[in-house]
């Protein structure tokens, strides 16, 4: 059964005192990595707990995996249970990035097999704008333990992608797509074969996520397709596989290492140009 993987600011306000409930602030940027924890040390949705994008979201940077590979399963469950979380719980991801850094979250948890989890739509930045609390406070949750049950389906490796026919889709802007601009790898372009379709063209001018009839319409592309899904290292893919999962398609997978990890290997073969751009 399909559910929509995104929350209203207004829903999680009312359910934020719900004891089942976490709510994970996931705010990071690429560019100054330090600065989603400290915006959350200035202020966070009360109650709220934090989980860093390279700390604990990543694995330490290897030859081949990608920028942020994904961590050992067991350490990661471990420091799930450290704040709190078990599969019983409600979780609720948000940051300030349109959703991406909530979706990388969002996807671990599924492919952990925990379904019971949602990012707010719209982000910290909807949660304010509405005037809704804010606090420095940073809670201490109880330790749980949660126990894993990886769904392997929902992940792809590189050589399984090298052979790949079917549906791939690229979640890099046109610009790095088309490798007119590569400001983060080192070699520019996307994976032979790949179509593009930009993360952020889920979401709206107001900068929320697209409603579900607007995704379906919008992704019938892929309707019926086992896709592959990628990006420059396996996080804003995640959030094309919410809008996927939003529009009702939920077999599509990620290729976790994506494009850093594509181009580690020098005798892959790297396209460029618009090919296959169903943007245009």
């Amino acid at each position: 059964m399909n559910r929509n993987p995104l929350v209203t600011p207004e829903w999680l306000y009312e359910h934020l005192k719900d004891p089942d409930l976490v709510v994970v602030d996931c705010r990071f940027d690429l560019t100054r990595p330090q600065s989603g924890k400290e915006g959350y040390r200035r202020n966070h949705i009360p109650g709220a707990l934090y989980l860093d994008l390279e700390k604990d979201l990543s694995a330490p940077v290897g030859i081949h995996g990608g920028r942020h590979p994904l961590p050992d399963v067991d350490r990661f469950a471990d420091r799930l249970g450290e704040v709190g979380i078990d599969r019983r719980r409600t979780v609720v991801a948000y940051d300030d990035q349109g959703g991406a850094m909530a979706a990388r979250l969002w996807w671990m948890l599924r492919c952990l097999g925990h379904e019971a989890v949602f990012v707010l739509n719209g982000g910290y930045t909807a949660w304010t704008e509405m005037g809704y609390p804010v606090n420095d406070e940073v809670p201490r949750p109880e330790p749980t333990r949660f126990v894993p049950n990886p769904n392997r389906d929902l992940l792809v490796g590189m050589e399984e992608v090298k052979a790949w026919d079917g549906l791939l889709i690229d979640s890099r802007e046109p610009a790095r797509y088309e490798g007119k601009a590569e400001p983060i790898d080192a070699k520019a372009g996307h994976i032979p074969g790949a179509v593009n379709r930009f993360w952020k063209e889920n979401l709206g001018e107001d900068g929320r996520w697209k409603n579900p009839a607007e995704m379906k319409k919008e992704w019938a592309f892929a309707l019926g397709k086992q896709a592959i899904v990628y990006c420059g290292s396996g996080v804003t893919a995640c959030a094309n596989l919410l809008a996927l999962h939003a529009a009702g398609i939920t077999d599509a997978r990620l290729y976790a290492g994506s494009w850093s990890d594509w181009i580690s290997y020098e005798q892959n073969p790297v396209a460029t140009g618009k090919e296959n751009n169903i943007s245009d």
